[in-house]
């Protein structure tokens, strides 16, 4: 019985220690109650910055290292011009720390000041506002800064009594800061909740009393919520002490369509725009773009003309969007050269956007479709760049930007000189040119596109370069290749066929085979001592590119080249996507 007494007291003493180091630790400091805070939406960061928050002239300033890490990943400092440059997808603003000013979206204010300590360079925050769609404050009471991201959900609720916000939910935890009845508190979503719980060993007599104990917090935690207060100060209030909540902010929705998009191609330097009718119209696109823009060194060509001109109106009165293609014509190594030099240069990439905008601006354009090929794998970044810088400036002008990627995983050139993942999170949309899959160079002959290898590839860029799947447009083939084939297997030469012309190959086959793994129709044929092989691409294998548009939720398809096909085709397609 003495035994049993003496565990009993024993289990009663280690809970006792157990429970006061519960409630001791709710009264820790936090290491940084002297400092001002940072506090982003329902976090206070401040022990996690890389520099601290600097309040100056009214103005609050944030290292660029601490705005790279919670709002800007690719704000950039050009080291050439003393630039400091942020951007998201309506707004680019450009610090010039040699002569302290800020241009935003083109307008210029003077006397802005960065601060350099430790270096570290400083730039107020504040001022970004409109770039970022936040709320910076500064809270006296607390010496708080708060920044909040306008752009989120917002729910808030009133107290309908006094009460004190708690460090936990538990009412043995510290107060943080008394409310009056009436006021306001903001309502932290429930995936942002986290109830603090104690920590505990997993074995032994101490880990199971303080396993009781975070047990039975955690059910007291469900009457609690985690809030914000109007002077920034997070923490717990009773459930019962909230009335009225609402939403006072929501997320916009906004109406998505599946884009199917035709390139209308001509000769950039030479020819011009196809003249159009109203009996060219086909129902199964919404969107086309033309071949208007192309690069010349720094220079944005245009063929637009009085063809060009009719053939937008064309499409906008049969409801087609007009996304005008910019290709950059990289077919020699001094081209290539000649690329990456301004590519790599803020001022003379701002002067090439400025005059993609103003052409956009002046035909009235729906998209800009940036069709850059053939570049140095060393000028990835600087493409990325490219593309940041110059979507702000199209948004301004409600132009959407489409941008045309290769595969992921090929070569440096022509695969490895892309960005993905930073073009999809910048751009509209990520055009994925999904054939060539074997070239006319190719030493094996094959298809131009197979359904597995287009699947294949189209899993990379939602799983490894993590696009969104609603902003892919996957790009097919309006053509294939006929590839002459000598006696010992080898390729002799290969030729592009339009789909419109293979029938009369399909009539010379002596072998026709639909091949499952492709999902394609596959011909064979011997003629004057070689063998002619073709993996073709009809309704057949298209109908089945396109289920993989609904498959993983893509954005659309596109279609490489008008004039290409054979019409029956823009029925499948409306059917597989409208």
């Amino acid at each position: 019985m003495r035994t049993i007494r003496n565990i009993i007291l024993v289990i009663i003493f280690l809970a006792a220690i157990a429970f006061c180091l519960y409630i001791a630790t709710n009264y820790q400091k936090t290491g940084y109650e002297d400092k001002i805070n940072l506090v982003i939406n329902y976090k206070n960061v401040t022990s996690k910055m890389k520099g601290k928050v600097i309040l100056k002239d009214g103005e609050v300033y944030l290292s660029t290292k601490d705005i790279e890490n919670y709002y800007d990943k690719n704000l950039y400092l050009d080291e050439k011009y003393n630039y400091i440059v942020a951007a998201d997808n309506s707004n680019i603003a450009c610090f010039d720390i040699n002569n302290n000013s800020l241009d935003i979206n083109g307008n210029v204010t003077n006397d802005i000041k960065i601060i350099k300590e430790d270096d570290l360079y400083y730039v107020p925050i504040s001022k970004l506002n409109s770039v970022y769609n936040i709320n910076v404050s500064y809270k006296d009471k607390t010496n708080t800064v708060l920044i909040e991201s306008l752009g989120d959900e917002c729910t808030v609720a009133d107290i309908n009594s006094a009460t004190s916000v708690r460090s936990k939910a538990t009412l043995l935890s510290k107060k943080l800061e008394k409310i009056d009845a009436g006021a306001k508190v903001y309502v932290c979503d429930s995936d942002n909740q986290s109830a603090s719980s104690s920590e505990y060993s997993k074995s032994g007599v101490m880990g199971k009393i303080n396993g009781f104990v975070s047990n039975q917090e955690n059910k007291v935690a469900k009457n609690w919520t985690y809030i914000r207060t109007e002077n920034g100060t997070l923490g717990y209030i009773k459930n019962s002490d909230l009335v009225n909540t609402r939403k006072e902010r929501e997320k916009e929705k906004v109406e998505t369509k599946k884009v199917s998009l035709v390139w209308e191609y001509f000769h950039e330097k030479y020819g011009k725009a196809p003249k159009k009718s109203q009996s060219d119209y086909r129902e199964g696109f919404n969107v086309v773009s033309p071949t208007f823009f192309f690069m010349e060194g720094t220079t944005v060509k245009e063929n637009v003309g009085t063809a060009g001109e009719n053939y937008i109106k064309w499409a906008k009165s049969n409801n087609c969007e007009v996304w005008a293609r910019v290709a950059n014509n990289n077919e020699s190594s001094d081209i290539v050269k000649n690329f990456s030099e301004w590519i790599n240069d803020y001022k003379k990439r701002e002067d090439v956007i400025k005059q993609i905008a103003a052409y956009a601006k002046k035909y009235d354009l729906d998209g800009i479709n940036i069709d850059f090929e053939n570049m140095y794998k060393s000028d990835k970044d600087a493409f990325s760049r490219f593309i940041i810088e110059l979507k702000p400036r199209l948004a301004s002008l409600n132009v959407k930007l489409s941008v045309d990627v290769t595969e992921p995983d090929g070569s440096d050139n022509w695969s490895l000189c892309y960005d993905r993942n930073t073009i999809g999170r910048y751009a509209d949309y990520v055009v994925f040119m999904a054939y060539d899959q074997n070239t006319k160079g190719s030493k094996k002959q094959g298809s131009v596109a197979s359904l597995d290898w287009v699947e294949k590839n189209i899993k990379k860029f939602i799983n490894n370069e993590k696009v969104d799947p609603n902003k892919i447009i996957v790009a097919i083939p309006f053509y294939t290749r006929l590839w002459k084939v000598n006696s010992d297997g080898t390729t002799a030469d290969a030729y592009n066929v339009a789909m419109k012309d293979e029938e009369k190959y399909v009539k010379k086959a002596s072998h026709k085979e639909w091949l499952e793994y492709a999902k394609q129709n596959y011909i064979e044929y011997d003629e004057a001592g070689y063998t002619y092989k073709m993996w073709m691409e009809d309704a057949d294998s298209i109908g089945c590119k396109l289920d993989l548009i609904n498959k993983y939720n893509l954005a659309g398809a596109a279609y490489w080249q008008k004039g290409n096909e054979d019409d029956a085709i823009w029925q499948t397609i409306k059917e597989k996507l409208f």
